[in-house]
């Protein structure tokens, strides 16, 4: 759900396409900026290491892609941070990106969630925000 990407994840583009949300009680119930910040750190090094999605990221720098979904998930929660990435359209485009890697990637982040013991109605809210995406990162 979340994204695989090419040279960064998916996610990491669609702040311009999607609204924020409406005030900060996701930015808020997911740690603020520490708390996503540790949130992305976990799932990126799940996603290097995840046999069936991991080649997508081979040449994707793990210090960036961290950054940039940090920014990507902050902003989107309704917190102060500012995405400038790519579209997530331009970041997928070439990767072949099949709904089952899509998935895939979902599963990744909900398990670093559930490591981090964020309840199942904030990982939803935080969730329903991304799938959106999922039309501009499955390309086959």
């Amino acid at each position: 759900m979340l994204a695989l990407l090419g040279g960064a994840v998916a996610w990491h583009t669609a702040a311009a396409q999607t609204p924020a949300a409406p005030d900060d009680a996701l930015y808020r119930a997911l740690g603020e900026k520490p708390g996503i910040t540790a949130l992305m750190n976990d799932t990126v090094e799940r996603l290097f290491t995840d046999p069936q999605i991991g080649r997508f990221f081979k040449d994707t720098k793990p210090a960036n892609l961290k950054e940039q979904l940090r920014d990507q998930v902050c902003f989107l929660s309704g917190g102060p941070c500012k995405y400038e990435g790519d579209t997530m359209k331009a970041v997928h485009a070439e990767l072949g990106i099949r709904k089952a890697d899509f998935n895939r990637m979902v599963e990744v982040l909900q398990a670093a969630m559930d490591a981090r013991s964020i309840p199942f109605a904030t990982q939803n809210r935080l969730l329903a925000l991304l799938a959106p995406m999922h039309r501009d990162i499955i390309t086959r």
